[in-house]
């Protein structure tokens, strides 16, 4: 196990070693706090698109589900015929210049996996730049848009947002609820009073304090040729090597385990690169991992390397709430 991983453990299963990174909690706490408090107060400078901007983001380190319900949001708001657009961070990503329009034919090592695989999915125009507001204002300049998705930024503050979303894993929580580097969270745990929303990837229902929402599998696909077969392609019991570069692998395995396959873990870090050597496993098995880690994949996929397409389920609830803010927002849409 990581170092890493050992930290994620100890702010979500306790430690008491944690006790020693108190102080440097609060310095964090302190820090965080006096940056929002200049935005908020005026101090420093907050660039407002000419569009609403809605902002999905998590105030936990690790993955929420926020690329699944990104793709949601996409094609809900084009369904009310919105013209979208997203922009992101681009973790990892190292394209010539920034800001940088991705498109579907371009590397994960260029574009940045998650935006990669937003594009690839959705077509839809994205920009990526660790200024968001650059990010969008690059954006709009190329192409007339009704709306801006934001993939992470809740801390961007220079970007000025209408709507803020944040995801929590049901299953996770919030862990021992401390900020870095003695837990998890990236803000105060106060600041979701201020969000708009609370969306918990997991929940079977919709909780007192925000909405539920799941991730379906869909189908398998192919990492070669792109075919696409049903889930009952692999019988129960099939045994697979599953790969996960997530926030939280466990939750992919454990997916697996409830379409009744037998997966053998292997776990990497968020965002982590892939080689062929890296990938070979034994016993002879079919790969199966995740669209997020498929991207970085396909160039050197082998016929039997495949990925778990899932789409984002939100509650019905969540959905008449949306709508609701995308009237108040766009009175017209």
């Amino acid at each position: 196990m990581s170092l890493s991983d050992r930290i994620t453990q100890a702010w979500y299963q306790g430690h008491p070693l944690l006790l020693l990174l108190r102080p440097l909690e609060w310095l964090y706490r302190a820090v965080v706090r006096r940056k929002r408090a200049r935005f908020v107060a005026g101090q420093w400078p907050i660039y407002r698109a000419p569009v609403p901007v809605i902002m999905v983001g998590n105030i936990t380190v690790g993955g929420t589900g926020k690329t699944p319900l990104i793709l949601w949001l996409i094609e809900h708001c084009r369904g009310q015929g919105l013209r979208v657009g997203v922009v992101s961070r681009g973790y990892g990503a190292q394209p010539p210049s920034l800001p940088w329009r991705v498109t579907p034919e371009q590397s994960a090592a260029e574009a940045g996996d998650e935006p990669l695989l937003i594009v690839q999915r959705s077509g839809v125009p994205l920009m990526i730049d660790p200024d968001r507001a650059r990010a969008v204002a690059a954006l709009l300049a190329a192409e007339p848009l009704d709306l801006i998705l934001s993939d992470d930024g809740l801390q961007h503050y220079r970007l000025a947002r209408d709507l803020e979303l944040v995801l929590i894993d049901a299953a996770r929580g919030l862990g021992n609820r401390r900020c870095l580097p003695a837990g998890p969270l990236r803000e105060p745990l106060e600041r979701l009073q201020s969000v708009d929303a609370l969306l918990y990837n997991g929940a079977p229902s919709d909780p007192l304090d925000g909405f539920a929402f799941s991730l379906e599998p869909r189908a398998l696909i192919n990492l070669q040729s792109g075919a696409e077969q049903p889930l009952h392609y692999f019988p129960a019991g099939q045994a697979v090597h599953a790969v996960a570069g997530i926030g939280n692998p466990q939750r992919f395995f454990t997916t697996l385990e409830r379409l009744h396959w037998q997966p053998i873990a292997h776990a990497f870090a968020d965002h982590a690169p892939y080689s062929p050597e890296l990938l070979q496993f034994s016993p002879a098995l079919p790969v199966l991992m995740t669209e997020k880690d498929a991207v970085k994949c396909r160039s050197f996929a082998a016929a039997d390397w495949w990925y778990l397409a899932v789409d984002a389920q939100p509650s019905a609830a969540f959905v008449s709430w949306f709508d609701q803010q995308l009237l108040r927002l766009m009175p017209r849409a």
